[in-house]
């Protein structure tokens, strides 16, 4: 007598992990990868714009802050409430409200008539930025093979970085022209040069928006998610390019749980939330605040001694992109030890390598204020901070995001996260200026350090390591 074994149907996880990279999946990580790097520009651009808004409309420190903060608070906005229904009206559709929204929003800043029309605007643009990171991270994490998934997400989380340096060679670009163009006066660069390189923003959402009406497809577990296995099974064949039929034997329902938002804070899922959203906040007060400001940092600390405005926007410009080079670095070794260093000890000793990099700034910056700078050491520290920045938690956090979460709050969870990121971003950006005058830039620069220790020992008390498990083992858990 024999006997038949029971064949158990594969499961989309098991196809999904067992499948190469297809076209489909290329196409879906170039779109991501193409909005994190507009988030990258419209973020960074505007510390270079900053200085030339500022004669333009004739800007109080306050309105300065404002116009540097609106887009980090619209992001916070967009992460809190569109991620959560990104998670009830699917990625795809999401997405393209995302770029619409860019279009309109860039549109609106290069034609801005006053300081409240451009404050606006720039919060407009933050929404969609807010927007594109649960999307962005739930989009790849859910459809590529989980041996890829972290080598993927940062892969195109680096394209932030890539983003920061086209605004830094905009500014560059742009001041050059107007440099030669009018060679007896800085006028017209007051008047205009903001408008063109803020206008480039909008050319960036345009080509996005292209690329994003040219390519639609829904995640799988969406809809698997949703009960839909019709379309799970067709979105999946889409996806892996073969015929694959997805049924409630090969994907019960039990797999995907149905959650609502409050889960987020459920015993269940307090460790998630906290891991995803606590580090990201401190790390974002620090990120954002040096970042936004490099352009000005670097001109204060390096260049102070320069009298003449377009020299000196020149010259810090030019030092702002030598920096966001080592951003891009640090997004590269990030891609090569983030599966064979893991998550979380990559996040923390990112962390403390951002801890030194302030403390090098802070002593530069004592050398500064006794009229002794020390361009090395200026550089130095912020190349510390960057590379240690990216190769670490700037990338580990977007990814953990997108993967300590089941399906149906991926997007919830990853946008709660990046919005309470965030809010540290907004602290950070509108106080920085405020504090630095108060207390005085190493006081400020070493603050900034101890919150990057702090982040590092949250990260290891409330750890979940994903490296190398799928979703669904991740969410079991």
């Amino acid at each position: 007598m024999t006997t038949t074994a029971t064949i158990q149907p594969l499961s989309f996880e098991q196809r999904l992990d067992a499948s190469n990279i297809t076209r489909v999946m290329w196409l879906l990580w170039v779109l991501s990868a193409g909005l994190i790097a507009l988030d990258g520009f419209d973020f960074f651009i505007i510390g270079v714009a900053i200085p030339f808004l500022q004669r333009d409309f004739s800007l109080s420190s306050t309105e300065i802050g404002s116009v540097a903060v609106a887009a980090v608070a619209g992001s916070l906005l967009g992460s809190l409430t569109l991620g959560p229904i990104t998670d009830k009206i699917g990625r795809q559709l999401m997405l393209i409200v995302d770029v619409t929204i860019f279009v309109i929003a860039t549109a609106g800043t290069a034609l801005a008539w006053n300081a409240a029309s451009l404050i606006a605007f720039r919060f407009l643009v933050g929404v969609g930025i807010g927007a594109d990171y649960p999307i962005s991270v739930s989009y790849i994490t859910e459809n590529v093979p989980s041996r890829l998934r972290g080598r993927m997400v940062i892969g195109a989380f680096t394209f932030q970085a890539v983003g920061a340096l086209l605004g830094a060679v905009t500014g560059l670009v742009v001041i050059h022209i107007f440099q030669t163009l009018y060679p007896d006066s800085a006028v017209p660069a007051m008047q205009y040069a903001w408008r063109w390189m803020l206008g480039v923003g909008l050319v960036l959402a345009i080509a996005v928006g292209i690329l994003r009406f040219s390519f639609l497809l829904e995640s799988p577990r969406y809809y698997i998610a949703r009960g839909d296995y019709d379309a799970a099974s067709k979105a999946a064949s889409t996806l892996l390019d073969e015929p694959i039929y997805i049924t409630p034997q090969t994907d019960p329902p039990e797999r995907e749980p149905s959650l609502s938002y409050g889960a987020l804070f459920s015993s269940g899922y307090q460790r998630s939330t906290i891991l995803a959203s606590v580090p990201w906040f401190l790390q974002d007060i620090a990120t954002y605040g040096i970042g936004i400001f490099t352009p000005a940092i670097i001109g204060f600390l390096a260049f102070s001694g320069e009298e003449n405005f377009i020299a000196k926007e020149m010259a810090s410009a030019k030092g702002s992109a030598f920096v966001d080079l080592f951003l891009i670095a640090g997004f590269l070794i990030a891609v090569v030890l983030i599966d064979r260093f893991g998550r979380i000890r990559l996040q923390i000793s990112g962390f403390l390598g951002m801890a030194l990099g302030l403390l090098i700034l802070a002593v530069a910056s004592v050398l500064a204020l006794g009229k002794q700078p020390n361009i090395a050491l200026v550089f130095i520290g912020f190349l510390v901070f960057n590379l240690m920045m990216n190769a670490g938690p700037n990338s580990t956090t977007f990814l953990l995001s997108g993967e300590v979460f089941p399906t149906s709050i991926r997007a919830s969870g990853a946008g709660f996260a990046a919005a309470f990121a965030k809010a540290g971003a907004v602290f950070g950006t509108f106080t920085l200026p405020i504090l630095q005058k108060s207390l005085g830039a190493p006081i400020l620069l070493l603050l900034l350090s101890l919150s990057c220790v702090l982040a590092a020992v949250i990260t290891y008390i409330f750890r979940i390591e994903t490296t190398g498990r799928s979703l669904e083992a991740v969410s079991v858990e």
